[in-house]
């Protein structure tokens, strides 16, 4: 079978694109070097019936309509709204910063309309670079020292084993500080998790009669095989140019799972860990789809140098390599041959919907052309 497109990767980007491609008519062969689809949001049920994701939470989240209606077509979801405690000085507290962290950390008791000026105030008090240099200038100048000390310092020095003032400061752009009292992770409007689970979704992308899937195959061996008309490329940047300009760096996971003889581990199914312990996070995934057993599965998440590619590292250095990199990147583009969407691929930050919509608006603006 001659395919008019090879697409690199069977996560979201990738699997996305197969799909807006084949539903025009192009036949795609989807390339993935893991044995399964579904990429970092991959996940199964346990022999306890609970679904376990693989690669650690992933929470889907938008206020983009086309992406929540795409992805409506393909599953159906459980209006699951995302919420975190942070286990600071021996107590589980309400995060992100809402009115009812700030009353339990400074012990004070004040109106949702007293936040903004009880936050200015500690502001005020603080020393940081304006406008903000660094990961750190960004959150003191929005909450102030003592609530940067508590929640954000060491999760960040444990998250990205680096000074927060060596980070750049578009890394704080996803922290959110709410004035009023909803303690919802997200404030999205559209919220949830797919009740079959991420990988019957994926799985239910990918099924198309123009559409081919081949699983624990790395693209780079076999790639002089096809001579396509378009490559969807997601995978690593720096990979694809032999790393020309240098490694992009990556920080990984080491995940440990633990079933426990009990109900519930933990009131939420995320609790942050700034300060105590070496994990940053614990996961207790029953949570998620409400899911009903006499015992529980959780997830200890220790950050990583190497391994796995989950999170792209913004320092300067990198940013700069990726420029460069991408220079190349916009060079194919144009000759329109190729497209290179996603996290990996792109060397940006990227949560689930913006994956998929800039997954469809490459495809389709190269459909156009």
């Amino acid at each position: 079978m001659k395919f008019d497109v090879v697409v690199v990767g069977a996560g979201l980007a990738g699997t996305t694109a197969a799909r807006v491609l084949a539903e025009a008519g192009k036949k795609a062969l989807v390339i993935e070097q893991h044995r399964h689809i579904a990429g970092h949001c991959h996940d199964y049920k346990d022999e306890n019936g609970i679904t376990i994701h693989t690669y650690g939470p992933h929470i889907f989240h938008t206020n983009n309509k086309k992406v929540w209606d795409f992805v409506n077509r393909f599953c159906d979801f459980h209006y699951y709204q995302h919420k975190v405690l942070s286990y600071v000085e021996g107590r589980l507290i309400p995060f992100p910063i809402n009115r009812d962290t700030i009353c339990e950390v400074f012990g004070v008791n004040i109106a949702t309309y007293e936040v903004e000026e009880f936050l200015e105030k500690e502001v005020k008090k603080s020393k940081f670079n304006n406008p903000p240099k660094n990961f750190r200038d960004v959150v003191v100048s929005q909450v102030g020292e003592r609530l940067y000390e508590l929640f954000f310092k060491n999760y960040t020095i444990k998250q990205w084993e680096r000074d927060p003032e060596e980070l750049s400061p578009e890394v704080a752009k996803r922290i959110p500080i709410r004035t009023n009292r909803d303690d919802r992770y997200f404030s999205d409007k559209y919220q949830g998790i797919p009740k079959s689970g991420y990988t019957k979704m994926v799985e239910n992308i990918l099924n198309h009669p123009n559409i081919a899937v081949l699983t624990g195959v790395d693209y780079f061996e076999v790639r002089e095989l096809f001579k396509p008309e378009l490559t969807v490329y997601t995978g690593e940047l720096d990979r694809f140019f032999d790393y020309a300009y240098g490694k992009l760096e990556y920080r990984s996971l080491r995940l440990e799972l633990k079933t426990y003889d009990q109900e519930y581990y933990q009131p939420v199914a995320v609790v942050n860990y700034p300060n105590d312990y070496d994990w940053t996070r614990i996961t207790e995934y029953k949570h998620f789809l409400n899911e009903k057993s006499d015992k529980t599965t959780v997830c200890f998440e220790y950050p990583l140098a190497s391994g796995e590619p989950y999170y792209i590292v913004m320092t300067q250095d990198n940013m700069e390599k990726r420029e460069k990199y991408m220079e190349q990147v916009r060079k194919l583009e144009e000759s329109g041959e190729y497209l290179f969407v996603g996290r990996l691929a792109e060397y940006k930050y990227y949560n689930m919907d913006q994956v998929i919509e800039a997954s469809i608006e490459k495809v389709q603006r190269w459909l156009k052309e």
